[in-house]
């Protein structure tokens, strides 16, 4: 069935099926569930659907065949009806009706909305690298000083994944990775600043990564799939001759990630990921071959060691640990004996990231103050925190970048009544100024709701946080709401820009809840592990509970509630449609789990040991029991409210058979059912064009489902 479903006839003959008994197009099919996107996650993706004309989006009329009109019927049928939404030829669609021209007409300025994201500095000028939208995708632009143009400096038909220029000379040329359609197999390239030329450095077909630089500037370490499909190698090249890559290490496992080059470029530090909570740190010889292991052993507690550089004498490395914490600090670790010691006074919450400057002498880090970040500044080796004189939104802060000869460090901010920026804080002056200033399509930033911290009792007391988002109090009455559930699972919902979802609260009246169940990040490593193996549905619980924690809020509509989420949090969706069928009203899957098995037989195999790590080892026998389980393929007879499910063909992560075998099964079952599938998209739509059709189709799902019956709906 599933090969079946592959097909482009397969899903022409769904499309067909599910248009049956409706005048002029689609079922009224639909149960609209949205999430963010993920293994990992994206911001949640919205759909919409259909072609001009009366054609259903997907249909054999819509997808370029002519459609006959019925026998009998006005030769100027299609005259008479009201315009709609054209469907991308990048876009299938099976069972989503036509979309109202006046939907997306609607949405105006929200879809307009950019956003800019710091890649890094130039070697020698104050000139900074960003990723930014003029068109389809994001590319990389320039910007020569605050409040400057930006200068779009390549044009892919996908979006670039990240760009570094090599931290000394001349700013001659920079590598950028992109990939194709979504399928995260990165590829990286030298841009030439002259001539625009771009030459592939890497093998055009492996997944690869863009790691860090050599202190001469002359080299960079990568790690490379091209071995065996699913062993991170580690690789280094010189970008001026590409002839010069070679593969420095064999690994075993997709972990392994090159952090930082030893001040005398002898060695390699990196990372080997096993889980949220296990990690350790280690030192690759690039002469002799050899590595070793220079964290502690943990023992029978994982103990997670994050990111990791070189502090200036080359014995010990800056690096962030759980070891001897709740959350996650910055530690001092000797390169020879493996001794740690804090670097700076505890703080009681996670360091989320941290960068050193190119001498060593100033460290920038982030703290995850519940959701929100908080920026710190220190000199070393002494730790003695400098002042920010700048007070910043609250909100999200990433990216750090210091400037090579120091003192300037750029980052990225996103804020709920600001998009994704690029601000540049002065390490002398204590002083932070914004680069760019991203367009909101002409909306009033200040009108944007700010979030609310909300917690609720889970089955068994636990306390679980959230953030609350309540539309306008033009509003009457109580208001429908949605539940955005995050991908991940180790993830977590954050006070940054939600884009589009303005529009639900702003125009349609719909509070937003983003709920960090149980197995959320940011909340401490014990919190982190309560989801794990055979304690998985536990986090599902804790959306009952806040179904429960709604129905006690006298100005939310607990009759009309609308999950959605993405990855890990398309499961939670497809779970919640399972458990929880009677107290909401439609659900939208996007790039979700629908069957652990088979999802773990079919994810990418880099990363498929990873994810057994969390999930459980589908081999073994008594375990591929319990996952299944708990599947919600296996309870799909139970789903019983509209689902709308979103899904990339490319998508490495969670394949598009997991959305096609819920859709297939379904659609036997009479269950209102849509789906959108994007043809070049992976773990989540990425390009515009994409976007806004699933926004409408989304909208559209939502007045079907949630808003139905509602004056102001």
């Amino acid at each position: 069935m599933l090969a079946a479903l592959r097909s482009p006839h397969a899903l022409l003959l769904l499309t067909a099926l599910a248009a049956c008994g409706r005048p002029g197009g689609g079922t009224p099919y639909s149960k609209m569930q949205q999430t963010s996107v993920g293994d990992v996650e994206p911001a949640p993706k919205e759909h919409a659907a259909a072609p001009d004309g009366a054609k259903e989006p997907g249909s054999e009329a819509s997808a370029g065949t002519s459609a006959p009109t019925d026998a009998g019927a006005p030769t100027d049928a299609a005259a008479a009806e009201p315009a709609v939404v054209p469907l991308p030829e990048s876009l299938v669609a099976v069972g989503i009706p036509a979309i109202p021209r006046e939907i997306a007409d609607g949405v105006g300025a929200y879809s307009e909305v950019r956003s800019a994201r710091v890649l890094g500095w130039h070697p020698s000028e104050s000139r900074l690298l960003i990723a930014t939208r003029f068109a389809d995708t994001g590319q990389v632009h320039e910007v020569r000083e605050p409040g400057g143009a930006r200068h779009q400096l390549t044009f892919f038909a996908d979006g670039i994944d990240g760009a570094a220029y090599p931290p000394v000379g001349g700013g001659d040329f920079f590598v950028v990775a992109k990939d194709v359609g979504g399928d995260e197999f990165l590829q990286n390239w030298r841009f030439d600043r002259a001539s625009g030329r771009l030459t592939l450095l890497t093998d055009g077909t492996s997944k690869n990564t863009l790691g860090p630089w050599s202190w001469s500037g002359d080299r960079f370490a990568y790690t490379s799939t091209r071995r065996t499909g699913k062993d991170t190698d580690l690789y280094v090249v010189d970008p001026s001759d590409p002839a010069t890559d070679h593969r420095i290490a064999e690994v075993e496992g997709g972990g392994w990630w090159p952090l930082d080059w030893s001040p005398d470029d002898q060695k390699l530090l990196v990372e080997r990921y096993v889980s949220v909570n296990e990690s350790s740190l280690w030192l690759f010889d690039l002469e002799g071959g050899g590595r070793r292991q220079i964290t502690p052993e943990a023992g029978d507690t994982p103990v997670a060691w994050g990111a990791g550089a070189f502090a200036a004498d080359g014995r010990s490395v800056i690096t962030i640990s759980d070891a001897d914490d709740e959350f996650r600090q910055l530690v001092r670790l000797g390169v020879d004996d493996g001794a740690s010691s804090r670097l700076v006074a505890p703080i009681p919450w996670d360091v989320s990231s941290y960068s050193l400057s190119r001498d060593r002498k100033r460290l920038a880090a982030v703290v995850n103050a519940g959701g929100v970040s908080e920026l710190h500044l220190y000199d070393l080796p002494s730790g003695r925190e400098r002042a920010i004189k700048s007070e910043l939104p609250a909100g999200v802060i990433s990216s750090l970048s210091w400037h090579p000869r120091g003192r300037l460090l750029a980052f990225t901010l996103s804020s709920a009544r600001s998009p994704a920026d690029a601000y540049v804080l002065d390490s002398d002056r204590g002083t932070v100024e914004r680069w760019t200033e991203s367009e909101v399509g002409g909306l009033d930033p200040s009108a944007f709701a700010e979030p609310e911290k909300i917690t609720w009792k889970s089955f068994d007391e636990r306390e679980i946080p959230g953030f609350l988002y309540r539309p306008p109090a033009t509003f009457a009455g109580k208001r429908p709401v949605i539940v955005l559930i995050h991908g991940g699972p180790e993830g977590q919902s954050r006070t940054g820009f939600i884009t589009r979802n303005n529009y639900y609260l702003n125009e349609l009246g719909v509070a937003l809840i983003y709920p960090n169940v149980r197995g959320s990040t940011g909340y401490g490593k014990s919190y982190v592990k309560l989801d794990n193996g055979r304690l998985r549905e536990d986090s599902v619980k804790d959306i009952g509970a806040l179904l429960d924690w709604i129905a006690t809020q006298p100005d939310l509509d607990a009759e009309r509630v609308m999950i959605m989420g993405g990855s890990y949090g398309g499961y939670m969706t497809l779970a919640s449609a399972v458990h929880y069928a009677d107290r909401i009203r439609c659900a939208v899957d996007i790039v979700g789990i629908s069957n652990f098995v088979t999802f773990l037989e079919n994810t990418e195999s880099y990363r498929r040991d990873l994810r057994r790590v969390e999930y459980g080892d589908e081999r073994d026998p008594e375990m591929r029991s319990f996952l299944s389980s708990i599947s919600p393929l296996t309870h799909a007879d139970k789903i019983k409210k509209p689902l709308f499910v979103v899904q990339g063909r490319n998508d490495p992560r969670v394949p598009a058979s997991e959305a096609e075998q819920i859709v297939a099964t379904l659609q036997k079952t009479g269950t209102p059912i849509w789906y959108l599938e994007g043809k070049d998209e992976g773990h989540g739509f990425s390009k515009k064009r994409n976007q806004d059709y699933q926004m409408y189709a989304t909208i559209l799902f939502m007045k079907r489902y949630l808003l139905d019956g509602m004056a102001d709906g």
